[in-house]
């Protein structure tokens, strides 16, 4: 079982920066494919962007290429989204998910797939 605590949401203005950390505890994500997903008000979740456990694979919707950057520090068993150039249509609960695998270039897209979820973190951006 691996525990998930999403941090660093907030409220920002257009244009603004924050970043996400997401927090792992009772065992490593060495092996994980991990994911940020986000949910907007009357909205389904979506993928904002996929990293495999390698860490040399990523995924980025195309709503966030080019503004969000995943990381993760294996050894700290800790995840980022750095996002840059916030926009009012990024307002949303963040969350981050992992899976198990023995791939390490898996990079999943699909929440179905994903075994673990953190519980959130709420972003708000104004205009």
């Amino acid at each position: 079982q691996v525990q998930l605590v999403e941090s660093g949401g907030g409220l920002v203005q257009t244009g603004g920066s924050l970043t996400l950390s997401c927090a792992a505890s009772g065992r490593t994500l060495g092996n994980d494919a991990l994911g940020w997903f986000r949910q907007a008000p009357g909205k389904e979740r979506e993928v904002v962007a996929g990293i495999s456990w390698s860490g040399r694979t990523t995924y980025y919707a195309v709503s966030v290429k080019g503004r969000f950057t995943f990381s993760r520090d294996n050894a700290k068993n800790l995840v980022y989204l750095q996002m840059n150039s916030l926009k009012p249509e990024d307002t949303a609960v963040y969350y981050c998910a992992a899976e198990r695998t023995r791939d390490a270039g898996l990079v999943e897209r699909r929440a179905s797939s994903y075994d673990y979820w953190g519980q959130g973190t709420q972003v708000t951006v104004s205009s």
